[in-house]
């Protein structure tokens, strides 16, 4: 019988096509829809819909294509269909009544994806309610599984939505580190000064190497955002690492500058405001790696301050900061860096606010000594062998003080 209920509801969503749903008599006193809004990116997307009065709803998923279905009682939308412009996560939306006590919202989206959130609260006022959807990419396997075990009852849905699950499977003691290969893809990064090195390739040769070492350390286990030549934005890259409840993350590059002098490593941690003009430069650079791919730069999901507060931020922030230090003990006298080797700048890719985050200058491809450097496998391993021990340390010290 469920499966053919799910037939039976998938079959309706096919039959309406392209059209708008359909319309129908209106019952007593539907629920009214009065305005919406979406923001979010391709990792991210929260939806919110302001009601009159608490809504019951339920939670469905659909395969080929992806879609996520929310039932709702008989509802009168009366917003305009601008406020819920697809983006993000999603390339279409469509709302509507089913029939004279039911109505229905089809989010179809970009990529397999999953409501970590969905739920109904107070508004400002204390005298309307919001429906609030907060979407999350999701592993295709993971997916498959969701469609597959889901239930189409009216009743059972709550397990339909909840937390993507990490798909680094490692021991609650284990401190886990994910390091981020900067660029991929059809986002080449920086190029050397031969025109041939590419810095993507440079990246992802050396998180391999630093990876197999972070392994071999007991107690601490290494991901790769990225274990092949594909491109990632860097909203993925830190939502990956926050659906694996990451302890750290490092993310490594090796860009090129005006000045072909400058070389060696740098170190920077996340800021608002840029710690020098350099440091400027690097994080506009890097945070445009998603133009230069060709996706649309996102506002972030709308009232994210309610889920994630400025304590954890500043705290994450601290951690960040030392292990920053603990890099720069590392390398220091073994590893060039270059003049005030850690800086700080907005930079995307560092803006999980729970999980303590550098970026790496491995060091420059616009320098000729440091493009032949970060081609010697020699230097690699040794600089891999300097940043493993910064992360043991980073470790120790992160324990002694019962963190």
């Amino acid at each position: 019988m469920r499966a053919l209920r799910f037939a039976a509801a998938a079959l309706a969503l096919v039959v309406m096509g392209m059209a708008a749903f359909a319309p129908a008599a209106a019952t007593a006193d539907p629920l009214l829809a009065y305005g919406a809004r979406i923001a979010g990116d391709d990792a991210r997307t929260r939806i919110v819909i302001d009601m009159d009065r608490e809504p019951a709803f339920t939670i469905h998923y659909l395969d080929n294509p992806v879609r996520i279905v929310v039932d709702l009682p008989a509802t009168a939308f009366g917003f305009p269909a601008g406020d819920l412009k697809p983006t993000g996560l999603f390339k279409d939306i469509r709302y509507g009544t089913m029939d004279a006590d039911s109505a229905r919202i089809v989010l179809t989206a970009k990529k397999p994806v999953k409501l970590v959130v969905a739920k109904v609260q107070a508004d400002e006022s204390g005298k309307g309610q919001r429906l609030v959807l907060d979407a999350e990419m999701l592993p295709a396997g993971q997916f498959a599984d969701l469609v597959k075990k889901q239930s189409w009852t009216s009743e059972d849905t709550a397990k339909d939505v909840g937390p993507v699950e990490p798909t680094q499977k490692a021991d609650p003691n284990t401190f886990l580190v994910a390091v981020d290969a900067g660029h991929g893809g059809i986002d080449a990064g920086a190029t050397g000064t031969d025109g041939v090195t590419q810095e993507k390739d440079i990246t992802l040769a050396f998180a391999k190497i630093f990876a197999d070492k972070l392994n071999a350390q007991p107690g601490i286990k290494a991901f790769l955002t990225r274990d092949k030549d594909q491109y990632l934005s860097l909203s993925e890259r830190v939502t990956i690492a926050r659906q694996n409840h990451a302890s750290l993350f490092i993310s490594l590059h090796a860009d090129t500058l005006k000045q072909k002098d400058i070389r060696g490593a740098t170190v920077y941690t996340i800021s608002d405001k840029a710690s020098d003009r350099l440091a400027g430069e690097v994080a506009d650079r890097e945070n445009n790696s998603d133009q230069v791919a060709g996706a649309e730069a996102q506002a972030q999901p709308a009232a994210v301050t309610d889920i994630l507060m400025d304590l954890t931020r500043r705290e994450t922030q601290a951690f960040s900061i030392s292990l920053a230090q603990d890099v720069l003990s590392s390398f220091n006298g073994q590893i060039s860096m270059i003049n005030n080797p850690h800086r700080h700048a907005g930079f995307q890719v560092l803006t999980a606010p729970d999980v303590p985050s550098i970026l790496l200058e491995l060091g420059f491809l616009s320098n000729k000594d440091d493009e032949k450097l970060l081609l010697n496998e020699d230097w690699r391993q040794k600089v891999a062998d300097r940043l493993t021990e910064a992360v043991k340390q980073y470790r120790v010290s992160i324990v002694a003080n019962g963190g």
